[in-house]
C-alpha cells in the first residue's frame, strides 16, 4: 500500500496540538479487547500534551470522559439512540458520551445542509452522506483524515486497507470512513420472480427465452383475464420490470450514484448510455409487444412499490411475473405463506441473439461515505478510535444485534455451518427485527460486513426456504444457481464504479442529469406503450439527447472515470 498522503495545514495543526506518536506495532484483524493492548505488536503510546487518550487499540479510549455530538439518520425500528442499550455499551467501553442529532429518511439531507449553512453542525456525521466535494474538498468543513486514519484506526487499516485508495476524493485526500457490506444476493438484485402455481396450472416450464416468456404471458391472460402477467413499479428495490427484461438484449447497468440514466462502461472502455443503442431499441420493441398483448399495464410505470405489494396481495388478482430484489418485499412469509411459496427466482431469459445477462453490481459493497469528522470536533483522534471498533467482528455484531455475547450472538458455534456451507463464523441469537426496539442500532451504523462475514452466519442447511427463517438461504441459493452464471463477462458492457466528481463537475451536471433521466424515462414509456412509433420517432429520439445535455453528462463522467483509473 502506498504511503497515505500528508493532510493539509489545518490537520497538521491538529496533530501538533495532540502530538500523537506515529502508528506502531504490527497489524491485527481486531484490537477490541477492553484495557488490553493489540493482539499483534505493541500498542501506540499517547504522549500528547492534552493527555486525554489512552494507548491506541485499548479501551476505554480516553482517560477522562468526554462528549461528542453525532448526526445520524433515525430509523423507525430504533426507539431512542440516547437510551439505547448499544449506546450505553459504547459509552462504558470507550468513555465517550454521544449526544445525538437526527434527521429522518425524508429530511436528513435538508437538516444537514442547513446545519452547514448556519455553522451549527456536529462533531461527527454517520449514516448520512454530505457532499464530500463541496463540504470537504471545497469548504474544509469535513476534515481530511489521511494521517489520522493511519495513526488511530488499526482495525480499519487492517481490514479495509485494500479499499483506502478507492475512498480518496478528487484532490487525493480522504474525507470519509467507508463501510463495507458485501451482500452477495444484493449484487444480483435485478431479479424476476415467477408464480410457479400458475405455471403448473398452465402446464408449462419456467421460461428461458423471450419467446417462451411471451407465450407464458399469453396463456396466463387467456385463463386469467383479470390477472397481471408482468408486475412492476416506478420505485422500490429493483421493482422495475424494464431493468430485468433489457438484459435479454443488452446489459442493464446498475444505478451509479442513484441516477437512472442507463449509463455503463461500453466494451471499448468508454462511458456510454445504452439508451440510444440498437440493442436497447430491440428491448423496447419486445416490451411493446408484451404491452400490446396486455401483459404490461400502465400502472407498472406509475405505482409505488407499496402499491405493487398491495396489488400482488389482492385476492383474485394474481401476478405471474414479479420483479424485486427479494420476494419478502411483497409477501409476508408468515401471514401469507401459501402465496410466498409459489414464487421462485427465474434465471435471465435469452434474447433473439442469445444475450442472457444478470447485472452484477460488483461495486455495490463499498460505501460512498459512512462516517465523517468535522472541523468542530475537538477530539478527532478520539472520534476515529470510537468508530474503529465497528471494524471488528465483535463491533459489527454488537451494533447490529446487541452487545451481549452469549445472549445476542456467539462466535464460532461448534458444529454449525454458514450460509455458504463452510464452518460458521458466528450464530445470531437475537435476530434482526423491523419492529421498534431499543437494544441495538440495527442498520444505523458503519457496517463492516465483508463477504465472508455475511456468508459465515450460522444457517441450518436444511432450513425450510419457504419460511421467513429460510429467506437468506433462499436468496443465496437462487443467486448462486440462477444469477451468478449469467453475470457480465470481460469485453461486454459493464457497470460503473462510484464516480467521484468535483464540486464544479457535480454542479455542472446537476440539472442535466435530471433532464437526461426524465428524457429516457418518458421516451421509454412512450415507445413501450406505443405512443411513439419506432420507425417514425426513433431517430429524432436519439438526436434529442443532444438537446438535453447527454454529451456533457458523458464527458463529465468520462473525465471522472479516467481520473480515478489513472491513480
Amino acid at each position: 500500500m502506498r504511503k497515505l498522503k500528508k493532510a493539509t495545514a489545518l490537520l497538521l495543526c491538529l496533530l501538533m496540538t495532540f502530538s500523537l506518536a506515529a502508528c506502531g506495532g504490527g497489524t491485527t484483524k481486531e484490537t477490541g479487547g477492553t484495557g488490553e493492548k493489540a493482539e499483534n505488536g505493541e500498542a501506540q503510546a499517547d504522549s500528547g500534551s492534552t493527555g486525554i487518550l489512552t494507548e491506541t487499540g485499548t479501551y476505554p479510549i480516553v482517560k477522562e470522559p468526554i462528549e461528542l455530538t453525532l448526526f445520524c439518520v433515525s430509523m423507525p425500528n430504533v426507539e431512542d439512540f440516547a437510551t439505547n442499550d448499544f449506546t450505553k455499551f459504547m459509552e462504558e467501553k470507550t468513555g465517550i458520551k454521544i449526544n445525538f442529532e437526527t434527521g429522518s429518511r425524508d429530511d436528513w439531507e435538508t437538516k444537514l445542509n442547513l446545519a452547514f449553512s448556519t455553522g451549527d453542525y456536529p462533531d461527527m456525521i454517520m449514516f448520512a452522506s454530505p457532499s464530500q466535494a463541496k463540504y470537504g474538498v471545497k469548504e474544509g468543513i469535513l476534515l481530511q483524515l489521511d494521517d489520522l486514519i493511519e495513526a488511530n484506526m488499526p482495525n480499519y487499516m487492517a481490514n479495509m486497507g485494500e479499499y483506502i485508495d478507492a475512498t480518496r476524493q478528487t484532490d487525493g485526500h480522504i474525507y470519509a470512513i467507508c463501510g463495507l457490506n458485501e451482500c452477495y444476493h444484493c449484487m444480483y438484485a435485478k431479479k424476476m420472480w415467477v408464480n410457479t402455481y400458475w405455471l403448473d396450472k398452465m402446464g408449462i416450464d419456467v421460461p428461458t427465452t423471450t419467446d417462451e416468456f411471451y407465450d407464458a404471458c399469453k396463456k396466463f391472460l387467456e385463463i386469467n383475464p383479470t390477472g397481471i402477467a408482468v408486475g412492476g413499479a416506478k420505485d422500490g428495490w429493483h421493482a422495475r420490470f424494464e431493468e430485468w427484461m433489457t438484459n435479454a438484449f443488452i446489459l442493464s447497468p446498475s444505478k451509479s450514484q442513484d441516477y437512472r440514466v442507463e449509463v455503463g462502461l461500453a466494451p471499448e472502455g468508454k462511458i456510454r448510455t445504452i439508451a440510444n443503442t440498437d440493442e436497447y431499441k430491440e428491448a423496447l420493441k419486445y416490451m411493446n409487444s408484451l404491452y400490446q398483448l396486455g401483459a404490461i399495464y400502465d400502472g407498472d410505470f406509475t405505482q409505488t412499490e407499496e402499491q405493487l405489494r398491495a396489488l400482488a396481495n389482492q385476492e383474485g388478482e394474481p401476478v405471474l411475473f414479479l420483479p424485486c430484489g427479494t420476494i419478502s418485499n411483497h409477501f409476508d412469509a408468515d401471514n401469507n405463506n401459501e402465496t410466498y411459496r409459489h414464487y421462485q427466482v427465474m434465471a435471465p431469459i435469452a434474447g433473439p441473439d442469445g444475450t442472457r445477462r444478470a447485472t452484477y453490481m460488483k461495486y455495490a459493497g463499498l460505501g460512498e461515505g459512512d462516517f465523517f469528522v468535522t472541523d468542530k470536533c475537538k477530539y478527532p483522534e478520539a472520534a476515529l478510535r470510537w468508530i474503529d471498533y465497528f471494524f471488528t467482528t465483535e463491533g459489527a455484531l454488537s451494533s447490529q444485534y446487541g452487545a451481549e455475547e452469549g445472549t445476542d450472538w456467539v462466535l464460532n458455534p461448534e458444529g454449525k455451518k454458514g450460509l455458504n456451507g463452510e464452518p460458521a463464523m458466528y450464530e445470531v441469537l437475537n435476530p434482526y427485527s423491523g419492529e421498534a426496539q431499543n437494544h441495538d442500532w440495527q442498520d444505523v451504523q458503519v457496517k463492516y460486513f465483508p463477504a465472508e462475514f455475511r456468508l459465515g452466519e450460522s444457517t441450518d442447511q436444511n432450513v425450510d426456504v419457504g419460511t421467513s427463517l429460510g429467506l437468506e438461504k433462499l436468496l443465496y441459493d437462487a443467486t448462486k444457481e440462477k444469477m451468478e452464471p449469467y453475470a457480465q463477462k470481460e469485453g461486454d458492457w459493464d457497470v460503473l464504479p462510484y464516480l467521484k466528481l468535483t464540486d464544479e463537475e457535480a454542479t455542472k451536471i446537476q440539472t442535466i442529469g435530471v433532464e437526461v433521466e426524465n428524457y429516457i424515462e418518458e421516451n421509454k414509456v412512450a415507445f413501450i406503450t406505443g405512443r411513439k412509433d419506432f420507425d417514425k420517432d426513433w431517430d429524432s429520439y436519439v438526436k434529442g439527447f443532444d438537446n438535453v445535455g447527454l454529451p456533457t453528462l458523458l464527458e463529465v463522467y468520462q473525465t471522472a472515470y479516467d481520473r480515478q483509473s489513472s491513480k
